[in-house]
């Protein structure tokens, strides 16, 4: 039918309808890699807050497996197919592609709030001698700190009671805490008196605790004074018994830890850090006191080494300022609040750090034990904080596990896995570049 057949008052009448039908909101739809259970529950509870004030942005939370993070993620980053957001626990390995929330948040509340910790996640590009780029300021903000970690010790109260030796006070070395510790396994008959997880990442901060200075100028130096000497210091522990060796009689990169020894009772101190909590709260209850004592201390500090991990968006989503509201979102201090009150985490955030955070489903031991955690944030050493956001930190972590797990087991001397540690670092530095 032509227009010319159709009769004026209809063709108006449909033009009236037509306009006077309701204008439905665009919704945009995002989706969220999340790997840890416990915080993935905690988003999805508090996620009915968000969509009240943001009907127009849907979330599809997807619960991946941590290799997928770590291993799948990268992958899908390069090939330009990744998330909207994700939570990530490697902050300077990916943090060219992360997108930048500065334009679409209040930036200096978000500098008040989460401080150093902003500058983990900013893209320090190194040349291929490990130096930073010089002359580059990147002062963008690029996630939420939703886990902050710490590592640090816990010790067996009930043993040193039963012992009858006094508690070395908070700011002790780490030749009296492990005196101690020696002192009570032997009176006990306990198997081990200390043992420290085998990660480089945990042996970096009683090595920067020992004066280490990991740094030189922009330069990645590693290997100095204070890092021999822990070490020399850590390899005698095994020659001595003090430390537990099967802990670190594994090879390459392997990851293990003393979280069964320690529960059962069967080491004085254990040196891990503030993630387990939660567990040796489940799993010890009732069987002994136990107690968090932090970093024993150095000429450097008694600095643990920081971590957790981060919320962020990335570059390539196409939906920018909805990602930033997503992320702001959880970062205004109630929500913040509530989200670390259900992940039982050490709040990265500073009012919220002050306040204290209201933990839920967690005993008064364990409650303690994390507002103890909490404590010691102000202890992390200046380089702690700048090797977390290091770039290439991944590599040197595994370098350094290595080459030590060599010098207490008799492959090398120290002396030689220092130099070794050195050269890998630099090999590894030449090759990512």
């Amino acid at each position: 039918m032509s227009l010319k057949k159709v009769p004026l008052l209809r063709m108006v009448t449909g033009l009236l309808a037509f306009l006077l039908l309701p204008v439905s909101a665009v919704t945009v739809e995002l989706k969220y890699m999340c790997y840890d259970t416990i915080e993935c529950a905690a988003f999805k509870q508090l996620m009915p807050q968000f969509n009240a004030k943001y009907p127009d942005i849907k979330v599809q939370i997807d619960i991946v497996p941590y290799k997928a993070v770590r291993e799948t993620l990268p992958v899908q980053l390069a090939a330009g197919t990744g998330p909207d957001i994700a939570a990530v626990t490697d902050p300077g390995g990916l943090s060219r592609y992360y997108l930048d929330l500065s334009p679409y948040i209040d930036v200096h509340y978000w500098q008040a709030s989460f401080g150093d910790v902003l500058d983990w996640y900013r893209d320090k590009s190194v040349y291929g001698n490990g130096r930073f780029n010089q002359g580059v300021t990147d002062i963008g903000i690029y996630a939420l700190q939703t886990q902050l970690t710490l590592t640090g010790a816990y010790i067996n109260k009930t043993l040193f009671e039963q012992a009858d030796v006094a508690i070395p006070a908070i700011g002790s070395s780490w030749s009296e805490w492990a005196k101690a510790a020696k002192t009570v396994a032997k009176k006990t008959n306990t198997y081990s008196p200390m043992a420290l997880d085998r990660s480089g990442h945990r042996l970096m901060g009683p090595i920067i605790s020992s004066g280490a200075k990991v740094f030189d100028g922009n330069s990645v130096a590693l290997v100095d004074q204070g890092f021999k000497t822990f070490v020399e210091q850590f390899v005698g522990w095994f020659e001595d018994g003090s430390m537990a060796r099967e802990v670190w009689a594994v090879g390459g990169a392997t990851y293990k830890d003393a979280k069964r020894e320690f529960v059962n009772g069967e080491v004085v101190l254990y040196f891990s850090g503030s993630w387990q909590v939660k567990p040796f709260d489940a799993a010890i209850r009732g069987a002994f006191d136990w107690q968090v004592i932090g970093s024993p201390c150095g000429i450097g500090g008694c600095s643990g080494m920081p971590g957790g991990n981060g919320l962020v968006g990335f570059k390539q989503t196409k939906h920018p300022a909805a990602v930033a509201k997503f992320i702001d979102f959880f970062a205004q201090e109630n929500i913040y609040q509530q989200l670390l009150s259900l992940t039982h985490n050490i709040p990265a955030h500073k009012a919220v750090a002050d306040e204290g955070v209201d933990y839920v489903g967690l005993s008064a031991v364990a409650a303690k034990a994390l507002g103890s955690w909490t404590a010691e944030v102000d202890k992390i050493s200046p380089i702690a904080f700048k090797l977390q956001g290091y770039k290439y930190n991944r590599a040197l972590f595994d370098i350094v596990a290595k080459r030590v797990t060599q010098a207490v087991v008799g492959e090398l001397t120290v002396q030689q896995a220092m130099q070794r540690s050195k050269a890998d670092l630099n090999k590894a530095l030449k090759n990512m570049n």
